[in-house]
């Protein structure tokens, strides 16, 4: 995305779902929702904020590989 400047929020979140899809795969998503669900019980809900725009970016990204597989 040349031209966009993301916060530290939003730049971490990216680097997170970027590891998390290197190192997991298609199991990305479920480790990130375990990471918030974590995060929620120990009432920690900065990161858990984080944890789930990791997992939006995800959502997105799979969204974006059906589309481009379907053309």
């Amino acid at each position: 995305m040349p031209g966009i400047i993301l916060d530290d929020d939003e730049r971490r979140a990216r680097q997170e779902a970027h590891w998390l899809v290197k190192e997991f795969g298609a199991e990305a998503p479920l480790y990130a929702a375990m990471k918030a669900e974590k995060a929620i019980e120990q009432k920690d809900f900065g990161r858990c904020a984080r944890w789930k725009r990791v997992l939006e970016i995800l959502a997105d990204d799979r969204r974006a590989e059906r589309r481009a597989a379907a053309k």
